[in-house]
């Protein structure tokens, strides 16, 4: 029984040791031709240019300029809370987002498309395997935080 617990801690230890590190990586982001990263199969994250209708959010129609756009994300992100600006373009915004009990770190992108006047996002976990929809609760919180943004 006694060699039962011990290895039952060694696997405990092993799974937070495991958290820990894919928790730590940062991924390599940004955007290529109009279009952020794919995502992984992981069902842990969510994204507007997404081909899996699961993983799909709706794009934000911009502001009255690309200008107005940005500040109203930077604004709606700030509101959100919990959030670290990684990298910040005229057309493109990273940021990392740390949940408040586990310290878990989520990627978010946002693209502005000049364009169709849209902005995509892409939000995934790192650590983990499912999200329990979190990515697609903050995309909805942030729409909601962003559209109260009068242009």
């Amino acid at each position: 029984m006694k060699t039962f617990f011990i290895i039952l801690a060694v696997l405990i230890v092993l799974a937070f040791i495991m958290i820990y590190v894919q928790n730590s990586r940062t991924p390599v982001l940004g955007h290529s031709q109009g279009r952020l990263k794919p995502l992984s199969s992981k069902p842990n994250a969510v994204s507007t240019q997404a081909d899996d209708v699961a993983k799909r959010v709706a794009p934000w129609p911009f502001k009255a300029d690309q200008e107005a756009t940005m500040s109203a994300i930077l604004t709606a992100v700030k509101s959100y809370g919990g959030a670290e600006i990684i990298k910040q373009e005229a057309d493109y915004l990273y940021v990392v987002f740390t949940t408040d009990l586990m310290k878990f770190h989520d990627d978010a992108e946002f693209y502005l498309d000049a364009d169709a006047r849209e902005v995509h996002f892409r939000s995934s976990s790192r650590a983990g395997y499912s999200d329990r929809g979190l990515n697609r609760q903050r995309h909805e919180k942030l729409t909601t935080l962003y559209q109260q943004i009068q242009d």
